[in-house]
């Protein structure tokens, strides 16, 4: 088990803060997961149990300690009566690198959501979602340490309760569980789905009529390579907004302004609205506060243009919030994590 004091988080969170924590904690398996429990028990102060840092903003030192898993491993169960694949996946491994292996090894329903930056471990909690497709979709259970009684245990894909970027992890369970592992429920044919965002006609472009998971899953990344700025050169957290869902007398309203507005149907009475189209409509894509910005291809990303700090991104987050409030009406919430 990592155990270190006065820990840089510089290389754990990739907006680039440069804070620190009193302590770091990283287990390795479910044993030294008990061993961090223990220590959090005993030690009773502040702690923040942390992923990939791919959905954080550090905006000060944390003042406490700090857990991340680095449990590794795939595993691949034999194939059930319909034809499913249950594979389990260590809570620390790279989620892009697991969706390579999904799709490198004929296990489909993963592909839709490549290229997401974070953890395994993080893809139950926050409940990941891209062109179409959660994490919530192929999540079959979650194996966890629960911190108030050192038992290890199963937590089923309902219990979880899963929705937009939620579940309970993120609430009346915060702080509860250590997560081990995740088994994803997989399947052995292949079914794309296209009518997302611009993947179809992407396929078009490349004249693929009959695409395979491997195709969907390039032009994917392809896409969001093109419209999402690399963590390693300028810092960022990918989509920092929530798309909001508003009611359908908000979404009329506003669409009669904006009659080429996009949106998706989510029932009904309720239509979801893209927060990056409505931070553009206020004007700010491309622009800057101070040393952090919006991305000039994508408004819905907030990006470190070198050395800012999280109190610098929280401004320009207040910024576009007020604009987009005092144009449409709607309070847009961050999907990042503030500390």
């Amino acid at each position: 088990m990592k155990d270190e004091r006065n820990y840089s988080l510089k290389g754990h969170n990739t907006f680039g803060i440069d804070a620190r924590c009193q302590r770091f904690l990283e287990y390795t398996n479910a044993e030294e997961a008990k061993q961090v429990a223990q220590i959090l028990h005993s030690e009773r102060c502040p702690f923040l149990i942390l992923g990939g840092g791919s959905n954080l903003l550090l905006t000060r030192d944390f003042e406490g300690i700090v857990v991340h898993s680095a449990i590794m491993g795939i595993e691949v169960d034999e194939p059930q009566d319909n034809g499913d694949r249950l594979v389990r996946a260590g809570s620390g491994e790279n989620w892009d690198e697991f969706v390579d292996f999904c799709v490198a090894n004929g296990l489909y329903g993963a592909e839709n959501l490549s290229l997401i930056p974070g953890e395994v471990g993080a893809s139950a909690v926050q409940n990941i979602g891209a062109y179409g497709a959660e994490a919530k979709d192929i999540i079959e259970k979650v194996e966890v340490l629960d911190m108030s009684d050192g038992q290890v245990k199963w937590l089923d894909n309902a219990q979880c309760q899963y929705g937009y970027r939620q579940s309970r992890f993120k609430g009346e369970w915060k702080n509860r569980f250590l997560i081990l592992s995740v088994v994803f429920r997989l399947h052995s044919c292949f079914e794309p789905h296209l009518d997302y965002g611009n993947i179809r006609a992407e396929l078009e472009r490349r004249h693929i009529d009959n695409p395979t998971a491997s195709e969907v899953r390039q032009v994917i990344i392809d896409i969001r390579n093109a419209k999402l700025p690399d963590p390693n050169v300028q810092g960022n957290a990918g989509s920092f907004f929530m798309n909001p869902v508003v009611g359908r007398d908000v979404f009329e309203q506003i669409q009669s302004r904006y009659p080429n507005m996009p949106h998706y149907y989510i029932d009904e009475t309720h239509e979801k609205i893209p927060a990056g189209w409505m931070i553009d409509q206020c004007g700010w894509k491309g622009r800057s506060l101070g040393r952090a910005g919006v991305h000039d291809k994508q408004a819905l990303v907030l990006v470190n243009r070198g050395g800012a700090t999280g109190s610098e991104v929280v401004a320009l987050c207040d910024a576009i919030r007020h604009d987009v409030l005092e144009k449409f009406g709607i309070d847009i919430h961050p999907e990042v994590n503030i500390i």
